[in-house]
């Protein structure tokens, strides 16, 4: 796909993700594949429901800006690092909801695990209620750089990662396309406000 279009996929995503409450304000970040060795993706600090064509950016695969006076996401590097070690990935997510943010912090343990749900399926290579969906949760930390080291053995020993949280932050996900990581974001949205629902029904944490 060309630049343009490219970019014009990432303002849609943004103005439907504020929509759903799930990138309040300038919060969150949102990339796409350019190249083999690039990446497009939100410049720092802008509202993510008002995105223009001027609002990303083109990078490398080690998260250097390639276009003068235009800065990048600080967390551009858990972008990149995703199209470097997952050539099928297309496009890249990150969103901060009420959900996700909520839930990861009443977490006590270093993962989620979803069972039994139908939209289960909605995740790529995901055929079955049947099966397991992990969800690592790593403790958020401002030096992205650290946080994306303890992000990649995780990434390199499940393949079949859909994504993950960071505590207390937000949720990452990706996709071949855009469309894709649009639909793991909704189905990732549905079961965090099941589980919380749960918990509350329950009157427990997990």
């Amino acid at each position: 796909m060309s630049r343009e279009s490219l970019a014009q996929e990432i303002i849609e995503a943004g103005r439907f993700l504020y929509g759903r409450g799930w990138s309040p304000a300038t919060s969150s970040n949102y990339s796409a594949r350019l190249s083999a060795s690039e990446a497009l993706l939100t410049v720092s600090g802008k509202h993510k429901g008002q995105l223009g064509v001027d609002d990303v950016l083109a990078t490398d695969l080690a998260g250097n800006s390639l276009e003068p006076g235009k800065k990048p996401s600080a967390e551009t590097l858990l972008h990149t690092q995703l199209y470097r070690c997952r050539p099928e990935v297309g496009a890249v997510l990150h969103t901060h909801s009420v959900n996700a943010t909520v839930l990861s912090r009443l977490t006590e343990g270093d993962r989620l695990v979803f069972e039994d749900y139908e939209l289960q399926k909605a995740f790529s290579g995901v055929v079955t209620h049947e099966s397991r969906v992990v969800v690592p949760i790593f403790d958020n930390d401002q030096d992205i750089a650290r946080l994306a080291l303890k992000v990649q053995p995780w990434l390199d020993q499940h393949p079949d990662c859909a994504g993950y949280l960071i505590r207390g932050h937000g949720l990452y996900t990706w996709g071949a396309k855009m469309s894709d990581a649009l639909r793991q974001i909704e189905a990732f949205e549905f079961l965090f406000e099941c589980e919380l629902k749960t918990m509350a029904v329950m009157n427990r944490q997990p």
